[in-house]
């Protein structure tokens, strides 16, 4: 593979706290897959044969103990281990791991699960000999309810407002609807070399590639932090600035009060390549153009570019909150056919298993018990009588006789006393629930890691 891959897999998952409490958010089970097995199997079916893992030490030890891990990853991970308490972003993270970046690289977040082709994303950046080729996908409407938040208002997510091309594949502006205090300002420098279509209701999938150049221009500036949240924007805008010898242009001076971060920006980003004359070469004398409706040559003359591939159908997801975790667990497993009941499960003859559930490994599961819609975790309890519909049971959970459980999420290691009734609860890892129980609505979580969900 031409290109390097990097899985970032650090992030500690404060959208999802009550799950990543005792559970790193790259191996919250997903299917009864780890999280972080969904993007290192996307990147070996495509062909890569070695990834750099960006993770922390616990997620190391976890990783070389997990089966699926051991049995299904077959390329070469490089794991570079940063330390958990370190406020370190994603841009700093491409920073830490500079010395091993040799070539363009392919940014991948332990959070997604897609089946998008990747060779979407991939063909954009060489076609064009881009700095940054980056995948988005329409946002969903999560259906289901979530645990805990049953008749609550839903928080409204802030949209990115999204500027593209014509062909809907050149990314000429980005900017969040939290930056946006004094209305959306578009350069003119834009709009007169494009007509700009604006997007909403898009998602960033943290998908990106990006040249070497880039990881070497973070090198020099370290203020820049993250790669969604400062490097891109970042990146996209400066496509339109002609910036030489320390001189700014009007358009920057506008950005100096859009980001007064850029001030301590080395705002020189050299984009070359050791092909660049003969690229440059090439277009000058070819007839082909990027663009209609003036003489311009190729790209205006700009050589640091950005493009978007927008999945318009497909799966992608970024599992980074409670609602998304509940949906992937719910689509992820129809990506790969797989049987829907471990062999090694004893599953007793006089019970029910819905064709749209599954059953992990080592799972014991008693007479008389019914099974829909569901996610049974790996050596799992579930005894008679019991009732378990359109939940996720995580791993080594006890569900002792009687219970009904409903659209719920039960944490690893809990335990549901006899008869007890939950219906859109979520509980923490290793809780106790009593016999006899009745929870509705409710998140059961230890004292030591409550939080607003």
């Amino acid at each position: 593979m031409e290109l390097q891959a990097v899985l970032m897999a650090a992030g500690g998952g404060s959208r999802m706290m009550d799950l990543t409490y005792n559970t790193p958010k790259p191996m919250l089970p997903v299917g009864n897959k780890p999280l972080l097995w969904y993007p290192l199997n996307l990147l070996e079916r495509v062909g890569f044969e070695e990834v750099i893992v960006i993770t922390t030490r616990e997620v190391q030890k976890m990783m070389s103990a997990d089966p699926k891990m051991k049995l299904d990853v077959k390329m070469k991970l490089d794991v570079v281990c940063i330390q958990e308490d370190a406020d370190m972003g994603t841009a700093d993270a491409l920073r830490h791991i500079q010395q091993k970046i040799k070539t363009d690289i392919l940014v991948v977040s332990c959070d997604l699960i897609t089946d998008a082709a990747l060779h979407e994303v991939v063909d954009l950046f060489r076609a064009h000999n881009a700095t940054l080729a980056m995948l988005m996908s329409k946002a969903h409407e999560f259906t289901e309810t979530v645990p805990g938040q049953k008749g609550k208002k839903k928080t409204a997510e802030q949209r990115d407002f999204v500027g593209v091309d014509e062909s809907g594949k050149r990314l000429l502006f980005m900017a969040n609807e939290a930056d946006l205090e004094e209305g959306l300002s578009i350069r003119k420098s834009i709009m007169r070399k494009h007509r700009m279509h604006i997007k909403t209701g898009l998602v960033d999938a943290h998908l990106y590639c990006l040249k070497k150049s880039v990881v070497d221009f973070l090198t020099d500036n370290k203020s820049i932090s993250s790669i969604r949240g400062e490097l891109v924007p970042y990146l996209v805008r400066k496509q339109f600035s002609k910036t030489t010898d320390g001189q700014k242009t009007k358009d920057d001076a506008e950005d100096q009060n859009q980001k007064k971060k850029d001030g301590s920006v080395n705002l020189e980003l050299h984009i070359s390549s050791r092909d660049e004359h003969l690229l440059q070469l090439a277009r000058e004398r070819s007839c082909w153009n990027d663009h209609r409706g003036d003489m311009s040559e190729a790209y205006h003359g700009g050589k640091l570019r950005c493009y978007v591939h927008i999945m318009d159908q497909g799966l992608c997801y970024r599992v980074n909150t409670l609602a998304a975790y509940i949906e992937a667990n719910r689509l992820a497993p129809k990506l790969f056919e797989e049987p829907a009941v471990h062999p090694s499960a004893v599953i007793a003859e006089r019970c029910l298993i819905g064709s749209d559930s599954i059953i992990g490994a080592s799972c014991q599961v008693a007479d008389k018990t019914s099974v829909k819609r569901s996610t049974i975790g790996n050596s799992t309890t579930v005894k008679e009588k019991v009732k378990v519909t359109n939940s996720i049971v995580m791993h080594g959970v006890t569900i002792e006789e009687g219970c009904n459980i409903q659209s719920s999420v039960i944490c690893s290691n809990a335990v549901i006393g006899r008869g007890a009734d939950l219906k859109y609860c979520l509980v923490g890892n290793g809780q106790r629930i009593e016999p006899e129980a009745e929870r509705t609505n409710e998140v059961i979580v230890g004292t030591d890691q409550l939080m607003e969900i």
